[in-house]
């Protein structure tokens, strides 16, 4: 379930914001769009440089994206979003855990799938920005006759727009992590969750 609920989601969402240098439409002006064409720019420019292609390079190129693909996603808040009423029962030292094995294995899955990217093109619909929170539609255009519709949350902080929720085709990646995590805690328990959370960040390490 665990590798379920981080692979199926992850693998329309990192296509969405990191493929974006593929993209057709009306100018990326506004500021959240920019800001993730920012980060689209610096991991297309990882993948495409010749010096971090092949296996021996894998580690390398795999440091890079993560450090290009971290600030843009806020972790912490899609940690929390996720547990919802159980993270008020976690204590400082338990949440700080919980966000670091979540957002390993979000990274541990996203760039994975990066790494295979074709050049699909991703239009953008609509932006809609209300003070300090704004979405984003995209759409990647697959062939001729399908588009998968994705919308991105943020919210601004001082250091930019960061993404808190991803919505791929009218499902939001949170509430499904919510779900999900909610399901494992109620049936058995939390360290039961993050024992299998673990178990994931071995298995992929192995990998």
């Amino acid at each position: 379930m665990i590798k379920a609920f981080l692979n199926s989601w992850a693998r329309w969402a990192l296509l969405g914001v990191f493929l974006a240098s593929f993209t057709i439409g009306e100018p990326l002006e506004a500021q959240p769009r920019s800001e993730l064409k920012g980060t689209v720019d610096e991991v297309i420019t990882i993948l495409n440089n010749p010096s971090l292609k092949g296996a021996g390079n894998d580690q390398a190129r795999r440091d890079l994206l993560r450090s290009a693909i971290g600030p843009r996603f806020d972790y912490r808040e899609m940690a929390k979003r996720s547990l919802a009423r159980h993270w008020r029962d976690l204590s400082d030292e338990e949440r700080e855990e919980f966000v670091e094995v979540f957002a390993d294995l979000l990274q541990q899955s996203y760039v994975s799938k990066i790494e295979a990217y074709t050049d699909q093109e991703i239009i953008y619909p609509e932006e809609r920005v209300d003070e300090d929170f704004a979405e984003v539609e995209t759409k990647i255009v697959i062939g001729s006759e399908r588009e998968i519709p994705i919308d991105y949350r943020l919210y601004e902080t001082e250091t930019g727009w960061r993404v808190y929720d991803v919505v791929i085709e009218g499902v939001s990646l949170i509430n499904n992590y919510r779900s999900q995590f909610n399901r494992i805690i109620n049936q058995d328990s939390y360290d039961a969750l993050l024992n299998r959370m673990h178990t994931k960040q071995e298995e992929e390490v192995a990998n």
